[in-house]
């Protein structure tokens, strides 16, 4: 930590201009009990400095650039150094071992390439551990099956939704779980639940596995579950070091959910210093008793930003897809919509998938808004459509929230 803040102060710029600002002079004025009383770095800072404004290394120093999928329309541009890289194939290396993969693995990589951080992070992170890699990045489903058959992997690694995708794909060719290689997944990029853990589960045959990372911090690889973290995840707290905060910006104990904060302790192109990252998530101790001494963290279950306020009451996406997916009759596809057309009384309107069509409409609706009532606080609209009807991820993010403000619904027939 001391060395991190006397990089960024000899670095100059915002992050040490607000050093200064708070008294800290060098490394040294700074330990991990003062830490909290140091100012943050936000998204809106990378934003208002784009593209590199808070770049610490020179410019020669920097061999590759990923960025953020562009929140709003809004690009944040990361870069990295040989230092970086080396960090981050180390800690994704750490992570899949720690999944159960092997040197003798063939790792099936359907994350995204490119600009998006997922696909090169897990790529690099395969080939340290010593695995073979199939770099198939996302969308082209019927290739992704057709590999899948023929080269038999053993672990897949793509986003959550994309993965139930693949084994709804598998089922309506009549191959089932049985018939494929896989063993173990990695899945993240977007929150989900247990409910998905336990359908992906089905559908594939697997382990179903949690990774979680950002792309102004590292990657993927800033946490990983492994096989014997209870369900939680391991966070390579010796490169990224996590704090928790409420919405005052206070730390908040233990086991309590609250906003992830991270400090990149060894990060060399783009360190920084206590960044808010939006995740809404839990951090307690290792596992009692076990080798691995690293605190874990919850899986996300939500953004800040992305926390829905209907009628005065707080909604996290993640709550209504724990409702929706406990129910052993929706299938897991689904679009929560914020209905703010009459801003006076919005409402949540959430459409849902059956797995039968002979399923009765209006009983699933009604124990539906029952339930979301009981868990939630709040009377919901629910509406039951064919399936196939909801649109799905055939690659990269699932869209499960949107906000109709005015005009036509976002799903024909959610009126």
């Amino acid at each position: 930590m001391q060395r991190l803040v006397d990089r960024l102060l000899a670095a100059g710029g915002v992050q040490a201009g607000r050093l200064r600002d708070s008294g800290v002079r060098r490394g040294s004025d700074v330990g991990l009990d003062e830490l909290h009383q140091l100012p943050f770095v936000t998204k809106q800072d990378l934003w208002d400095h784009y593209p590199f404004g808070l770049r610490a290394a020179p410019e020669t120093d920097v061999v590759c650039i990923h960025g953020t999928s562009g929140t709003l329309g809004r690009q944040t541009l990361v870069p990295y150094t040989a230092h970086d890289m080396d960090v981050w194939s180390e800690v994704m290396a750490r992570a899949l071992a720690g999944a159960g993969v092997t040197r003798r693995g063939l790792v099936h990589n359907a994350f995204g390439y490119g600009l998006f951080t997922g696909g090169q992070g897990l790529h690099q992170g395969a080939m340290r551990l010593g695995a073979s890699v199939l770099p198939v990045s996302g969308g082209g489903t019927d290739l992704q099956l057709r590999l899948m058959l023929d080269l038999r992997p053993d672990v897949l690694c793509c986003t959550p939704s994309y993965a139930i995708y693949l084994g709804e794909s598998f089922r309506s060719t009549g191959i089932t779980a049985d018939q494929l290689s896989l063993r173990i997944g990695l899945f993240g990029a977007e929150p989900w639940t247990e409910q998905m853990r336990i359908e992906i589960e089905r559908l594939l045959g697997l382990r179903a596995l949690n990774i979680y990372g950002l792309t102004e911090i590292i990657g993927p690889g800033v946490a990983c579950e492994s096989l014997d973290s209870e369900g939680l995840l391991n966070i390579a707290e010796d490169h990224f070091y996590p704090e928790v905060i409420g919405t005052d910006g206070e730390p908040v104990p233990d086991g309590e959910p609250g906003e992830l904060v991270f400090t990149t302790l060894t990060k060399t192109g783009l360190p920084l210093l206590r960044y808010r990252t939006g995740d809404v998530a839990a951090v307690c101790g290792p596992v009692p008793g076990s080798a691995r001494t690293l605190r874990r963290m919850t899986r996300v279950i939500g953004r800040s930003d992305d926390m829905l306020i209907i009628r005065g009451v707080n909604v996290f996406p993640a709550e209504v897809e724990a409702v929706l997916l406990e129910d052993d009759r929706v299938a897991p596809h689904y679009l929560v919509v914020e209905d703010r057309r009459d801003s006076s009384r919005p409402e949540l309107r959430i459409a849902v998938e059956p797995y039968s069509a002979a399923e009765d409409a209006a009983v699933l609706e009604r124990d539906l808004a029952a339930a979301l009532q009981q868990r939630l606080g709040i009377t919901c609209v629910v509406r039951m459509f064919a399936p196939g009807h909801i649109p799905r991820a055939t690659s990269g993010k699932a869209r499960r929230v949107v906000r109709w403000n005015h005009g036509v619904a976002p799903l024909p027939g959610l009126e």
